[in-house]
């Protein structure tokens, strides 16, 4: 497979979308905006003992999107989970540019093959306005993250945002991408 660039897109991608959707103009076509990668975490409840969980989660989030991560603060308080305003909730990361190019890339070359009984994404994740969220059970599918370091296994969820509107004309886009799509039940 050819590595996932900007320049990729331009040449190989957008011409072949822009005939299959049938677009008369360039600009039309459907392209990434931004990829976004975070999680929660709320065990344990204490606060001190949250707040260096969280600090670890963001350098391993860190070294996945080779970007710094930002920690995720609560913005009211809730005595049921006996959370306060201001008390760190999670983290996440936003990329754009080459680092987003780079994290797909890595996400359907390195990633997902690692998955265990992996068959494929789904296809009914869109939302509706050309978006795509996609949940990963481990953190540790990711090449980057060092075993020892880690205090236990993590989800994330991925969302890969599109200029599209439309959900057929962003399942084009990542299908072009190539994004592992599971094959559709007739």
């Amino acid at each position: 497979m050819q590595y996932l660039t900007k320049q990729y897109y331009q040449e190989e991608v957008k011409p072949k979308l822009q005939k299959e959707l049938g677009l008369v103009n360039a600009f039309a076509v459907p392209k990434l905006t931004k990829i976004i990668i975070n999680t929660g975490v709320t065990q344990p409840v204490d606060p001190k003992a949250r707040k260096a969980v969280v600090e670890n989660v963001a350098e391993q989030f860190t070294q996945i999107a080779g970007q710094k991560s930002q920690i995720t603060l609560a913005k009211q308080s809730i005595s049921g989970f006996k959370l306060r305003q201001g008390d760190p909730v999670g983290v996440a990361v936003t990329l754009r540019g080459e680092r987003m190019w780079n994290f797909l890339q890595k996400l359907i070359v390195v990633a997902l093959p690692r998955v265990k009984d992996f068959r494929g994404l789904s296809r009914t994740a869109f939302d509706g306005r050309g978006n795509y969220s996609m949940g990963i059970d481990e953190q540790i599918i990711f090449p980057e993250i060092n075993y020892d370091k880690i205090d236990r296994v993590r989800s994330l969820q991925v969302n890969i945002v599109t200029s599209s509107t439309d959900d057929k004309q962003a399942h084009a886009l990542l299908e072009m991408l190539g994004l592992p799509f599971a094959k559709e039940n007739k």
